[in-house]
């Protein structure tokens, strides 16, 4: 019997990778998403047998109980993610990132696996010039790095947890993210062609959409191993600053204008750079690069075409 994942969110960006990703690693795969801004990501995988889909939230108590009974391992994408999302709508921040992570919690045995992932935004607002790693004290500034980071917290606290914190995610996926930093800089580069940098040296860590997927598996078929502790999940050759990662996507788009302003500041203070040890340590190792996803972007934007409300 093939082991069954249930993926919470996983018509959303990171699940429209994983799912396939699982299916193909030969696992069943059941999703719940209530399809918040009417994605279609996952048609393709409608044909394949041990698929399934559920229109649902997660926050209904009876629906989650009642799939949670019949899966091996969970993995809870389902979340408001981001400061803006979330300041827009704080209470269903609150209850879908922090109160549904408890529902699932509850209701799920210990004998079934959670792999959880949070964000490295937890960190918040470091000097920049020393790693942040699994025990450094976490320090959201935002109410998604505080939901997040309280979710997480909670989890650990129960058995067969695994979490990871995710770099910021790049790449192209069914269910595009354009606000997400690398993807961001590199749609501004084809379609604006400048970008006005606020606090240009401030530092991140990035990650690309497909490694991340092949880590959840990985954490799946090493549970025994890896369970009770987070993760850092990100590439350990890119920490840049925002300056740094812009002039990496200008070598590929060589029009592409640079502006660092002194003036005015971004809402967004983060400010780290992240060991990825631990993980690597636990045997796997993110391998591609920056410049494997720009590419990789640039191809993709080129197949988007008019934008809705545009005029070329």
């Amino acid at each position: 019997m093939k082991d069954h994942i249930l993926v919470t969110g996983g018509a959303g960006y990171l699940g429209s990778i994983i799912c396939p990703h699982l299916l193909d690693a030969g696992y069943r795969v059941t999703v719940i998403d209530k399809l918040l801004y009417g994605q279609h990501s996952l048609f393709h995988l409608c044909a394949n047998s041990d698929f399934e889909f559920i229109r649902g939230d997660v926050r209904d108590k009876r629906l989650m109980r009642d799939v949670i009974s019949k899966v091996d391992a969970i993995i809870p994408l389902a979340a408001i993610v981001g400061a803006p999302a979330c300041d827009a709508d704080p209470w269903l921040a609150q209850s879908t990132n922090f109160e549904a992570i408890q529902l699932i919690r509850d209701v799920r045995s210990p004998s079934q696996l959670v792999v959880y992932p949070t964000t490295n935004s937890g960190y918040g607002t470091k000097s920049g010039d020393v790693f942040c790693t699994e025990d450094t004290p976490l320090e959201p500034i935002s109410l998604y790095g505080k939901t997040k980071v309280m979710a997480e917290a909670d989890l650990l606290h129960s058995k067969n947890v695994i979490t990871l914190r995710l770099a910021t995610v790049f790449g192209m996926s069914p269910r595009m993210r354009l606000d997400l930093l690398v993807n961001h800089f590199v749609y501004a580069a084809v379609t604006d062609g400048y970008i006005v940098l606020f606090e240009k040296d401030f530092k991140r860590n990035y990650v690309h959409i497909r490694d991340v997927a092949a880590c959840f598996q990985y954490c799946i078929e090493n549970s025994g191993n890896m369970a009770g502790r987070p993760y850092n999940v990100g590439l350990d050759e890119a920490n840049l600053s925002k300056e740094q990662l812009a002039f990496k996507v200008k070598k590929y788009v060589p029009a592409f204008y640079i502006h660092a302003s002194e003036i005015g500041s971004d809402p967004d203070k983060r400010n780290y750079i992240v060991s990825n040890q631990r993980l690597s340590e636990a045997g796997f190792i993110a391998t591609r690069t920056l410049d494997d996803g720009i590419v990789e972007l640039l191809k993709g934007y080129r197949m988007m075409g008019r934008q809705l409300f545009g005029n070329i």
